[in-house]
């Protein structure tokens, strides 16, 4: 199987990466490991607050000589409160700084809403209501388009889109610049095959996020179902010897997808990587997706 998926641009995304949210202590470490282990694709965000961690791990590891720039492919996303035009390229600036690097490899619209500039991440009037802005991502996306015009970027994408929202965008006039990738929250408890179906019939690909199930997000309730610890999950991971998180990662490379895990235990890293020795069959993948229950770990939090 294919280590990579070839882009509408056909620049090559390695199909596994490194998911980077959550700042915390051993992020830096985790990224020099996830070098260390083969990882070439790296899933930064603004909003995530480490990139210049991220960074610091990338620029060691050139320096090292232990990866070359044009065989990694780095990927960061443009927060909501940024689409007005002039902040769009200061935002790409900003994360182009903090890690490191002349370009991106693909540069997302975070999430489709467009909310008030300032200097908070999620603006709230005295009443805790979140402000919006008037500004939308098809303004956002014409600044988008002058970074990859200018070289700070390779191409362009989004996240968390919708299929309206992507008819919007593919039928905007004057459109130069389709979004070569949508990354989406996508796990054997939100199969998204739909929005999947349809992104690939217009050449979209898709990047994976939460693909287990984002065990230790902060916000997680006892009582939340645990991909991890399915029966049914570690029954099929038993029978090929693999982990969980290895059948998890499995299911939706055999779908097509791009899937970026997230860990920093370093031997985890390693392990989410080893997922090209073995095949889930038909019947197997067919079992995983039925258990669909349109549940969803991440959302625009208030």
């Amino acid at each position: 199987m294919a280590t990579f998926l070839e882009l509408s641009t056909k620049a090559k995304m390695p199909i596994v990466g490194l998911g980077t949210w959550k700042s915390s202590p051993g992020r830096k470490e985790a990224v020099k490991a996830a070098v260390d282990a083969g990882y070439r694709h790296f899933d930064c965000a603004y909003v995530y607050q480490n990139e210049s961690e991220v960074g610091e791990a990338i620029q060691e590891k050139l320096q090292e000589k232990a990866v070359a720039r044009e065989d990694l492919f780095i990927v960061s996303k443009l927060l909501s409160t940024f689409f007005e035009k002039p902040l769009v390229k200061e935002a790409c600036r900003k994360t182009l700084k903090d890690l490191k690097l002349d370009y991106l490899d693909i540069y997302l619209i975070h999430w489709p809403q467009g909310l008030q500039a300032g200097k908070e991440m999620i603006p709230k009037d005295d009443k805790g209501n979140v402000l919006l802005s008037k500004t939308t991502f098809l303004d956002a996306w014409e600044a988008m388009e002058e970074l990859v015009d200018e070289g700070l970027v390779k191409a362009i994408g989004i996240s968390n889109f919708n299929h309206f929202q992507i008819e919007r965008l593919l039928n905007k006039p004057g459109l130069k610049h389709k979004p070569v990738t949508n990354q989406i929250e996508c796990h054997p408890y939100l199969t998204q095959e739909k929005l999947i179906q349809y992104c690939h019939s217009k050449g979209i690909a898709i990047t994976a996020y939460s693909p287990l199930g984002s065990p230790d997000r902060p916000w997680a309730k006892p009582g939340d179902p645990s991909l991890l610890e399915d029966p049914k999950i570690k029954q099929t991971a038993a029978k090929h010897n693999k982990t969980a998180a290895q059948v998890l990662i499995r299911f939706l490379i055999q779908r097509n997808l791009a899937v970026i895990p997230k860990s920093v235990t370093p031997e985890h890293i390693a392990e989410n990587l080893q997922v090209f020795d073995f095949q889930l069959s038909d019947e197997e993948m067919a079992t995983i997706l039925s258990f669909s229950r349109n549940w969803r770990v991440c959302y625009l939090r208030e």
